[in-house]
């Protein structure tokens, strides 16, 4: 395992429903290192999501640090974190949110549209993402020509073209049949051993958490 690449210092998130307060994380503190598989567990509403988006830089929390590299990300203003986490983190969600219009080299392309690469050097990123995930041969098929399990991967894919420092994955196997969940974790498990991403994935499923390397559970908003 390598240095430690994320460090959350004392953090806590709250939400407003008018003037009431409604806590959902609590003084956390954890430090994931680089090269980790860590999976988020806990039951429903225990703030695993909310951490999640806290380290993507989707939220900031109410109060504590979140250091990631050397990059103090709570501090960072909403244009400068947005920069920060297009070239930093790459998202997998539970239900794919690809687009419909577009094909799958499509779909993978679009995180690069934001950098200043070219339109070869696009084509290069995304035949070799698609490649990694196996659907080099699915290049021009339509979310609707693909099971869910190949989704969840030109998914993957398109989280992995921008070679980002964290993947982040909110129940990456909860809208898959149990075989395609098979697939997406073990493509997840060989990104983290033979690429060497660090991967921090939310999870309730326990075969899913099986693949991690390490485990955390949360509990109304706590570390346990």
């Amino acid at each position: 395992m390598g240095n430690t690449l994320v460090k959350i210092e004392n953090v806590s998130k709250n939400y407003w429903r008018d003037s009431l307060k409604i806590p959902v994380l609590d003084n956390i503190n954890l430090d994931i290192c680089e090269g980790e598989f860590l999976a988020l567990m806990g039951p429903s509403g225990s703030g695993k999501t909310t951490l999640l988006n806290l380290i993507g830089g989707i939220d900031k929390p109410s109060s504590g640090e979140i250091i990631i590299g050397d990059v103090r990300i709570s501090r960072l203003s909403e244009s400068s974190l947005a920069s920060w986490r297009s070239r930093h983190i790459g998202f997998v969600f539970q239900f794919y949110n690809l687009m419909p219009v577009l094909n799958a080299f499509e779909n993978v392309e679009l995180p690069l549209l934001l950098t200043g690469l070219s339109k070869h050097e696009r084509r290069i990123h995304v035949e070799l993402a698609l490649s990694v995930v196996g659907l080099e041969d699915r290049m021009k098929h339509y979310p609707r020509q693909l099971s869910g399990g190949q989704e969840q991967r030109v998914a993957i894919a398109r989280a992995l073209v921008t070679d980002p420092t964290l993947i982040l994955a909110d129940e990456p196997t909860g809208d898959l049949d149990k075989n395609s969940a098979e697939e997406v974790m073990a493509l997840l498990g060989r990104l983290n051993t033979e690429f060497q991403k660090t991967i921090i994935m939310v999870t309730h499923d326990p075969r899913a958490a099986e693949k991690a390397k390490s485990h955390r559970n949360l509990d109304k908003g706590e570390l346990v």
